[in-house]
């Protein structure tokens, strides 16, 4: 569906500040929400003053009732997107993934929103009994992030359903790229690439041998651009993945090898909730 314009949640963020450019690139007026606890205004630095900002909290229902008025789509990229947090404090994450998630539907299904992108994530699936996944597989979550993202997106779906809102749920696989929040609750590419750059030795947890699916930011980008556009598109759930399954044993090996550095390996505790196989 075309739509000229639209609001980007937590759009200071690493997917989200991403998305902002391409949108602003393609000449949509765009509104970004966030409360840039985890985002920075500097991953929007280059664009000055082609968009409109306004400093707000997911959960505050009345300032999302006003960011998601006269909007013809939203993206809500607004997440705590940490499995270790989500451990630790299952009920700030599901304030912040269900609850701003909520906020968000009801606000755009009163206001006539055509088009609600929503990016879940493949750790809905929890242990695959069968690799690749695909939509189909079933959902078992072993993480209270998981749950989180799992129960949002049944929320579009009851949202669509009941009033017609155009919802579209988007699985990410690990998503890596420029922007990417640094931090102990990182993606593995980025504090693999940190920790190279200072030469220090790579922390990996576990042995090692657990596999991930990697896609560039731009990949996940282009995904919500479509689900956008895209009129079949509604009503529907859709993984974004690369198909390639990657050990992170080997992703340790090939970022040193690139990097031209060689660095010793620190085998750590597993993480609780992480998943140990995932390709989509």
């Amino acid at each position: 569906m075309p739509a000229s314009e639209v609001l980007v949640t937590g759009g200071a963020g690493f997917i989200g500040s991403n998305l902002v450019e391409r949108l602003v690139a393609d000449g949509f007026s765009v509104t970004v929400l966030d409360d840039l606890s985890t985002g920075r205004m500097e991953n929007l630095e280059g664009l000055r003053n082609r968009f409109e900002f306004i400093k707000g909290d997911v959960r505050d229902a009345k300032a999302v009732a006003k960011a998601v008025e006269g909007k013809e789509a939203v993206f809500h990229m607004a997440a705590i997107a940490s499995v270790e947090r989500s451990v630790r404090d299952p009920a700030g994450v599901e304030e912040v993934n269900v609850v701003g998630t909520l906020n968000l539907l009801k606000a755009s299904a009163e206001c006539g929103v055509g088009r609600f992108v929503y990016p879940s994530s493949c750790s809905v699936y929890g242990e695959a009994k069968k690799l690749p996944i695909d939509e189909d597989s079933p959902t078992r979550p072993i993480s209270p992030y998981g749950v989180s993202k799992l129960a949002a997106e049944n929320y579009c779906g009851v949202f669509h359903r009941l009033f017609g809102l155009g919802t579209v749920s988007l699985r990410f696989v690990n998503v890596y790229g420029p922007r990417q929040t640094r931090g102990p609750y990182s993606g593995v590419i980025t504090v693999f690439a940190e920790r190279l750059a200072r030469n220090e030795s790579l922390v990996i947890h576990g042995d090692g041998e657990q596999t991930r699916d990697f896609v560039n930011v731009k990949d996940a980008v282009e995904s919500c651009i479509l689900a956008m556009e895209r009129e079949e598109a509604a009503g529907g759930i859709f993984n974004v993945a690369s198909g390639k399954a990657t050990s992170i044993n080997e992703l340790a090996r090939m970022m040193a090898s690139i990097a031209g550095v060689k660095v010793g390996e620190v085998h750590a505790d597993e993480r609780k909730g992480d998943i140990r196989h995932i390709c989509g």
